[in-house]
């Protein structure tokens, strides 16, 4: 969907956002392009905007979303990137830096082989311009991959997957948790000062007063939000509600962050997957295919599955029984009544209606009965072992 058809900001303003961030973005692509390189230009294959309220816990949850995604490189802080004094001056009275130093910074870092398979981006971006920019970058990096697809270089050059994940609390919320971090700060850094032992943490002024913790949520809500909601339009959009506590804010993120295969591998590699049933199309009807196929069983095989249910009933409990604890038997049968063609899955059936997971593996072994003393030749009998593998909920027990 194209977010100029959306995107209900006035014309003119968007306009004037989509010249800016030209302006700001197309030299800084081609001084790029002419220092590295056009084949040298290879940025991460999935980026993770992440953005979010003031104290909403960004700092707190980038490594947790980090090992979600299975990215093992630390995340690009973008307030990091940008050290300078002056910058510095800004960040502690709650203003926002330029769009030009922060785009500049942040294409150059992207370009780090460290960051090839995947990166989360903490704070970018954070004003509309920013976006733009943004939407320019992976135009860019689209017109790469379709310009290196049919080359040896075509595994550099990935259509990038982009995830755009906002943590909201309140303004009250928000401001609570700035100034708790400052009177955490300030209690470390005076034990670092009274002991010597340690390094002082940076304390911002935003942390101390509550007037400039509240300006700083102001500021979000003005100028970072719009640009976080206009993400909703172009890629994977995730909000999370991060009012709770920690593990209550990562039950959610997880929830969010459901694989999407569709969406994220190369169309090419999902053309070639496809054709194969996603896990979870197969457990939506499986519960109701399991009854009709039981339902079936005693109307049509009733016999069968009074001797299936007396088997396992006489055999197979027991030894289930004795490892309750464990949550894991393996039984080994030789019984005749496997060979009937519908007696496997009808045991796997049976123990999936009482909660429990079987996989069965059928054997079979050459055992020697007798040798021909005039041709040494062995002779052997097959024997068919079936081994069940029975896996359950352990108990739950009890300590102390």
């Amino acid at each position: 969907m194209s977010s100029h058809a959306s995107d209900r900001r006035p014309s003119t303003i968007l306009d004037l956002e989509v010249k800016d961030a030209r302006v700001i973005f197309t030299p800084i692509w081609e001084g790029l392009e002419e220092e590295v390189g056009r084949e040298h230009l290879r940025f991460p294959k999935e980026i993770i905007l992440l953005g979010g309220a003031p104290g909403a816990g960004k700092g707190t949850q980038t490594q947790f979303i980090n090992e979600a995604r299975g990215l093992t490189c630390p995340p690009i802080v973008i307030s990091d990137l940008l050290t300078t004094p002056e910058m510095e001056r800004l960040k502690a009275h709650g203003v926002m830096v330029g769009d030009k130093e922060v785009v500049s910074l942040l294409l150059r870092k992207l370009l780090d082989p460290t960051y090839r398979d995947g990166v989360v981006l903490d704070g970018f971006p954070r004003t509309s311009v920013q976006v733009e920019c943004l939407k320019l970058l992976v135009d860019k990096i689209g017109e790469l991959y379709d310009e290196f697809a049919n080359t040896p270089l075509s595994v550099a050059f990935r259509r990038p997957t982009i995830h755009a994940m906002v943590l909201f609390v309140s303004e009250g919320t928000s401001v609570a948790r700035q100034l708790g971090r400052g009177r955490e700060i300030a209690e470390y850094n005076k034990k670092v000062s009274d002991t010597g032992i340690g390094l002082p943490t940076e304390l911002r002024a935003t942390d101390l007063s509550e007037e400039l913790a509240r300006r700083r949520y102001q500021v979000f809500k003005e100028q970072t939000w719009t640009a976080l909601t206009s993400l909703r339009q172009l890629y994977h959009y995730h909000f999370v509600n991060a009012e709770g506590p920690i593990a209550e804010v990562q039950a959610n993120i997880l929830k969010e962050l459901k694989y999407q295969s569709s969406l994220e591998l190369d169309p090419r590699t999902f053309e070639r997957l496809r054709a194969l049933p996603l896990a979870e199309e197969l457990v939506v009807h499986g519960r109701q295919e399991l009854v009709k196929r039981l339902d079936s069983y005693e109307l049509e095989h009733p016999q069968l599955l009074g001797q299936m249910v007396e088997l396992v009933s006489s055999k197979f409990m027991p030894i289930i029984t004795r490892h309750a604890l464990s949550g894991r038997a393996h039984v080994n049968s030789e019984d005749p009544i496997f060979h009937e063609p519908l007696a496997i899955p009808m045991l796997i059936d049976l123990f999936s209606e009482r909660g429990y997971h079987a996989v069965v593996d059928k054997q079979i072994q050459q055992i020697p009965e007798r040798v021909d003393l005039a041709t040494g030749e062995i002779f052997c009998r097959s024997k068919t072992v079936y081994r069940i593998q029975i896996h359950f909920e352990a108990s739950k027990i009890r300590r102390g």
